[in-house]
């Protein structure tokens, strides 16, 4: 059995199906979504009712994403919000627009079952975007963090690379997980990147809400499958570029 995590899908369905065949998935591989599945391409109500589906014949598991809270909030309540609207949920609301209050409330019901993190067997933690706190996420004050926080990033590229775990210097929280896999932060918006590793912490979300693909990875071989970029699947469409 595999452990593959996925980088942010952003509503790019056709990147999602794509990737997801390259990589070869079958009933027996877990499949951890790191966030992020709408807001940028026209598919966000087919990228959701495909996770849904997905769910019924793999084990998934769902890591909320800011911009999936984003969207929440706007089926919930109505409300315009321009933070969201500017960074591509323009397009989330029109493809929701177009379908039917059954499907808000069985996507309303996906959302509010996301996890805001996972750790699994081996130790290895998966979230969204980050967390501040230094004796983990068990810890950690506030929920909102573990999908918007980019200073775990920051700290994992800025870290002195002859630092051990051990050091006196050695930020503390690095030490609770044995490694650590994110999106949120694009590793590009203007071409195609590949998974990144900073000290013990892994980012996958290789920008396909821009101009690049979706990354799936073996977490334990660290092996990893594209899909063409995101945006040459979807002629017409400026994503969030």
């Amino acid at each position: 059995m595999r452990t593959l995590v996925i980088g942010d899908i952003h509503s790019g369905l056709k990147g999602l199906v794509q990737v997801l065949e390259r990589a070869g998935i079958n009933e027996d591989d877990k499949l951890i979504f790191l966030g992020d599945y709408v807001d940028s391409w026209s598919e966000a109500v087919e990228t959701i009712n495909f996770l849904i589906k997905l769910k019924t014949t793999h084990d998934c598991i769902f890591i909320r994403g800011n911009h999936d809270e984003l969207c929440r909030d706007w089926l919930q309540t109505g409300r315009d919000n321009p933070q969201w609207l500017a960074h591509g949920g323009m397009a989330t609301k029109a493809s929701y627009e177009n379908t039917a209050k059954e499907i808000w409330e069985l996507h309303l019901e996906f959302f509010a079952a996301m996890e805001n993190y996972f750790i699994d067997t081996t130790n290895r933690l998966y979230l969204h975007a980050g967390f501040t706190n230094l004796k983990g996420v068990g810890f950690e004050y506030f929920d909102q963090l573990f999908y918007w926080d980019r200073t775990l990033w920051e700290l994992a590229k800025s870290l002195n690379p002859l630092l051990k775990e051990g050091d006196e210097n050695y930020p503390k929280r690095l030490t609770h997980y044995h490694e650590i896999f994110i999106g949120h932060t694009p590793l590009s918006k203007v071409g195609v990147a590949t998974p990144e590793n900073g000290a013990n912490v892994w980012n996958v979300d290789t920008g396909a809400a821009f101009k690049g693909p979706l990354t799936i990875m073996d977490v334990e071989t660290k092996e990893f499958w594209q899909s063409d970029p995101v945006h040459t699947l979807y002629a017409g469409e400026k994503g969030r570029n």
